[in-house]
């Protein structure tokens, strides 16, 4: 892109080439974000607008490659957004029907063409379950050999189950998912030939903002009053954030959503930091919720999210396990959508929302429904199940007893 794209720390402002490949910030270590001069999105505005092509790669006049690029992709994005039955003006993104049914892919797409383009031929990950079978589904791909890091004891079935289908390498740590990230960091930062496929990678975060292009499409060019959507390590928030800015900076938007991002209780560290006005992340230790993906304690992007969160007058806030529970059945029984835990926590989050005056009722608001259900098949023993079982000929007795 030769000038028209830098690498940014939003911390302390460093600058660099987003063609050398770097993680995090060599001054202060925080994750690095790509950022365009407006002048130059403001060019590209006319190829969105023209709306070739569909999915994630539709917007890559948006994203920082050159036209023939060999992309890496399972035709992922195009996900549905469906008007919910439970409140006037709530829509549902349903990034569970990307191809390895979660929200991951979008970012994974990019990410992973750019491993290839660089010539990697290992991709490394820490994950509680979704980063890991997305990105052996693309490394197997592009014919590239992965490895992925889960915490030992926490990973949903359904999850590691795609990663072993995949064929990656997996490795379970001792601990959560905050140790898994710090290992998979020193193992990159010695090692130069294997390639970090987390959300600190900043080349996810460009593929996860997508999905405020999509969204934008979808509401025929324009944006709603708020998005909510869970956090865990933070790179989804900060992402589609930034997308959502880059509309605007190039011309397409006249303003931007509030950003809700909602937390579990027991691991709400951003919650925290933002009810309390601090500048400064309180890490959770032991971080507890039944909602695995968003079991983290010390997110990576927790400075970004902040800063989405308070530049967009939005809000982080955290929700109960029960309110999570509740609002996972209530999408599968009202809606027809079936969700993992965490998916179902912007619901939750959204119904506090409401209760706690952030949202008004009736206000245009996108929730993002970030996996499948079937991601994590254990959680279905908390819905409680309507089931008999009888002789053939009681089957006409039964169902009309049932009516």
């Amino acid at each position: 892109m030769n000038g028209e794209a830098s690498l940014l720390c939003v911390n302390c402002g460093w600058r660099g080439d987003p063609e050398e490949l770097r993680y995090t910030c060599p001054r202060c270590g925080e994750p690095l974000t790509i950022v365009y001069e407006e002048d130059y999105l403001a060019e590209r505005a006319r190829e969105l607008r023209e709306g070739r092509g569909r999915g994630v790669w539709r917007y890559s006049a948006f994203l920082p490659f050159p036209d023939d690029v060999r992309r890496v992709t399972l035709d992922e994005g195009s996900t549905p957004l469906h008007e919910s039955k439970q409140a006037r003006g709530l829509r549902l993104k349903n990034e569970g029907l990307n191809p390895t049914a979660s929200f991951k892919d979008r970012g994974m797409t990019v990410a992973v063409t750019d491993a290839l383009r660089r010539g990697a031929s290992r991709v490394v990950c820490a994950s509680t379950g979704n980063t890991a079978a997305s990105v052996a589904a693309y490394a197997a791909r592009a014919g590239m050999r992965s490895y992925v890091l889960v915490p030992s004891g926490a990973v949903a079935r359904g999850k590691l189950a795609q990663a072993v289908a995949h064929g990656s390498k997996i490795v379970k740590i001792r601990g959560g998912f905050d140790e898994a990230l710090r290992e998979v960091l020193r193992l990159v930062s010695e090692d130069s030939g294997l390639y970090l496929l987390n959300s600190v990678n900043p080349y996810r975060i460009e593929g996860q903002k997508t999905l405020a292009f999509e969204v934008w499409e979808q509401l025929g060019g324009s944006v709603p009053d708020a998005v909510v959507l869970p956090v865990g390590n933070a790179g989804n928030i900060s992402a589609i954030w930034k997308g959502f800015r880059e509309l605007v900076e190039a011309g397409l938007a006249r303003s931007a959503p509030r950003m809700i991002g909602v937390q579990a209780e027991g691991a709400a560290p951003l919650a925290r930091a933002f009810e309390g006005g601090l500048s400064e992340l309180r890490p959770v230790d032991s971080p507890q919720t039944y909602a695995t993906a968003i079991r983290i304690g010390r997110p990576a992007s927790w400075r970004r999210a902040l800063m989405a969160a308070r530049e967009s007058r939005g809000a982080i806030i955290s929700v109960s396990d029960q309110e999570i529970l509740r609002a996972q059945i209530d999408l599968a029984r009202v809606d027809g959508v079936f969700v993992e835990p965490a998916s179902a926590a912007a619901l939750a989050g959204y119904r506090r929302a409401i209760a706690e005056g952030l949202l008004d009722p009736g206000e245009s608001v996108v929730a993002v429904l970030t996996g499948h259900g079937l991601k994590d098949p254990d959680a279905v023993a908390m819905f409680g199940s309507d089931e008999v079982e009888v002789e053939p000929r009681d089957l006409t007795r039964e169902l009309s007893a049932s009516t």
